[in-house]
């Protein structure tokens, strides 16, 4: 049996026209732009903590948007992504980003303490003020993170 060079439905295809149909993507990832869409995600949760942690003092609360923040983390990173970066980088990526953003947003918060008159040491501050809830949040998001960006 012969296999054919092209397939016949080929004929009715307008010349020059490669790309594909229905609803492929038609952009590839990178891992520019895995990190990208991570990195945003993550500046906003750090943002966001900031503000209901700060001025609404929210602390339990904050368990629920890290683990929020966590999987918008590892989808954008999975997205951003795509086919062309390996599923442990997209995993290491979005661990790494999601930490990030936790640790960016307690200097956040001790930086808002200090505006209101605290003078504790960041560590000090943190073990006081939240406590447990800090190594909770960054175990969480990481993987919440790390199982979305599968």
């Amino acid at each position: 049996m012969t296999r054919l060079a092209r397939p016949p439905s080929d004929r009715y295809r307008a010349s020059g026209d490669d790309q594909p149909r229905g609803g492929e993507d038609e952009h590839h990832g990178s891992l520019g732009r895995a990190i990208a869409n991570g990195a945003a995600f993550a500046a906003v949760a750090a943002a966001l903590s900031v503000v209901l942690g700060g001025p609404l003092a929210l602390s339990a609360g904050l368990l629920v948007l890290w683990a929020t923040a966590g999987y918008l983390v590892g989808h954008a990173v999975r997205i951003g992504g795509a086919a062309a970066v390996p599923a442990a980088t997209r995993c290491t990526v979005a661990i790494a980003l999601t930490l990030a953003g936790v640790a960016l947003a307690q200097v956040g918060l001790w930086w808002y303490a200090g505006t209101e008159g605290g003078v504790l040491p960041l560590t000090d501050f943190l073990a006081q003020t939240y406590g447990i809830l800090v190594p909770l949040q960054a175990a969480l998001a990481a993987v919440i993170a790390w199982w979305s960006s599968r």
